[in-house]
């Protein structure tokens, strides 16, 4: 009589390294009616355990004496910070270990306006109340600034803003007019005048420097090319615009922070419409910044709050507040987009996450696979009801709560209004006009 014995190899189950036991999974949905569900419960808690993980506050530097008006960070290596200070005092600070490096108490005579950084990170330049445009020396292997400047650029009138060539040594200021400086030369090269008493700021294009945009007292937004020395065009707004920042991913694509709350990404080439309407600020937005992905942004208002966006969505992703931060001044990505730098009116620094549920050191394997299929989940299931509402839900202080529901009150009672004038005129007297074209007034080439 012969017996038959099943026989099963142990290795066949048992990974070579560590003693893994080995799953095998068939594919088959037959084979799992319930897979959905399960998925869906799974991407709830996900979305729950990213609200009740939000950490999203790293560490304040502190030091300076007063509000901190501008900031700039290294384009190329990314580790030193440069800050300047309503009482004209510039600082640099390690981001590796999060210090102060070096302090010079009166680079300028009153404010310091603005502060940007030469692309090889080996200059610093500054602009302030004193109509001094003053070049620093920055040490690559210290991070720190000499105590005199290199050179100094006397111009006819305060400037507001300072941005530098991505390639060339060039930099551009602006005051009642918008200056293009050679780093050789005493006096601008060439100068460009439209029409408006002041204006605000300049930035170059980082995909193609030649091209300038810029915003103005008179409520416009001007592009300019030093290729052919000369205005292209510009759009005039309803409101003033305070800053504006090219998207380094999409180079025809620019957003603009308003004064009436909200934020405006244009395509330069159709500035009568804007491409997207980014509205959840209660205040004044007084500036703006894209992260080197292109993805993404980050705006700081005059309603002491903070706001990461995405670049192609209407309301902000997250929120950023706290009890003793006043209004926010500055703000800008770090290179690695890993986390958001603020300067504020209570004279400090913030360091805080993009993400603010993100854990920081080294993460293993399999914390990388499961934050991954966590975020797989999310952006599945993103657009279901209970999700969205989580996700959307925000703490924020009760004075933006009690601002915002009042103008929801005030959008639902003009959208009503405009309705009924619609509907009780004749047709095409009244069209509706969409919210990305009221605020364009008109477009002058």
């Amino acid at each position: 009589m012969k017996i038959k014995v099943l026989q099963r190899s142990e290795q066949d189950y048992v990974g070579g390294s560590g003693g893994i036991t080995k799953q095998f999974k068939n594919p088959d949905p037959q084979l799992h009616p319930f897979e959905r569900s399960r998925e869906y419960q799974r991407a709830l808690v996900a979305v729950k355990m990213e609200k009740m993980f939000a950490k999203p506050f790293v560490k304040s530097l502190e030091g300076h004496l007063d509000s901190v008006k501008c900031m700039a960070v290294a384009r190329r290596q990314g580790a030193p910070l440069i800050s300047g200070a309503c009482d004209g005092e510039l600082r640099v600070w390690n981001l590796q270990h999060l210090t102060c490096g070096s302090v010079i108490q009166r680079a300028h005579t009153g404010f310091v306006r603005d502060v940007t950084v030469s692309p090889d990170d080996t200059h610093v330049l500054t602009c302030g109340d004193d109509r001094a445009s003053k070049m620093w020396a920055l040490d690559p292997e210290t991070w720190s600034l000499r105590p005199e400047p290199v050179s100094i650029y006397h111009g006819s009138s305060i400037s507001n803003s300072i941005d530098h060539h991505w390639k060339k040594p060039l930099f551009v200021t602006t005051g009642d007019t918008v200056d293009i400086w050679d780093y050789n030369r005493s006096a601008p090269l060439s100068s460009f005048e439209w029409g408006c008493e002041r204006v605000i700021t300049s930035r170059f294009n980082p995909a193609e420097p030649a091209l300038i945009a810029s915003t103005a007292v008179d409520r416009s937004i001007g592009l300019y090319d030093l290729r052919g020395n000369t205005a292209i065009r510009k759009v005039i707004l309803k409101m003033r615009s305070n800053a504006i920042a090219w998207n380094p991913m999409e180079p025809l694509n620019f957003t603009v922070a308003n004064e009436d709350c909200n934020l405006y990404t244009f395509d330069m080439r159709k500035l009568n419409v804007a491409l997207q309407r980014h509205w959840d600020h209660a205040m004044a937005v007084l500036d703006v910044s894209y992260s080197p992905s292109g993805a993404e942004f980050v705006s700081a208002s005059y309603d002491q709050t903070v706001r990461i966006w995405s670049a192609n969505q209407q309301r902000s992703k997250d929120v950023y507040h706290t009890k003793r931060m006043g209004r926010v001044l500055c703000c800008h990505f770090t290179p690695d987009s890993r986390f958001v730098l603020t300067g504020s009116e209570d004279a400090n620094i913030r360091v805080w996450k993009a993400k603010s549920d993100q854990k920081l050191g080294t993460l293993s394997d399999k914390e990388k696979k499961a934050a991954a299929y966590r975020e797989a989940l999310k952006t599945k299931f993103q657009r279901l009801p209970d999700i969205r509402r989580i996700k959307r839900h925000v703490h924020v202080p009760k004075m933006i709560k009690s601002i915002g529901n009042k103008r929801k009150i005030m959008r639902e009672a003009r959208s009503r209004k405009e309705e009924n004038k619609r509907k009780h005129s004749k047709p095409g007297a009244n069209p509706h006009v969409p919210h990305k074209k009221r605020q364009v007034i008109k477009e002058v080439e």
